[in-house]
């Protein structure tokens, strides 16, 4: 099933919806990092947002 990109409520910011290509692709881009990089980190961390922007981070230091 999609993502209803309608509804952004609070649990839609704070997930990284693994499964949406669009949103790994955003989430690569704000950090600078590679579309596998960031699906590594999703596989690793899960999809906390605040979880993988601290594991972005760690990665880009």
């Amino acid at each position: 099933m999609s993502d209803d990109t309608n509804n952004r409520g609070g649990q839609d910011r704070s997930r990284v919806a693994a499964d949406q290509e669009y949103e790994v692709r955003y989430f690569a881009d704000k950090h600078g990092i590679s579309v596998e990089q960031a699906q590594r980190l999703i596989d690793e961390h899960g999809n906390s947002r605040e979880k993988l922007d601290e594991a972005a981070s760690r990665l880009n230091a």
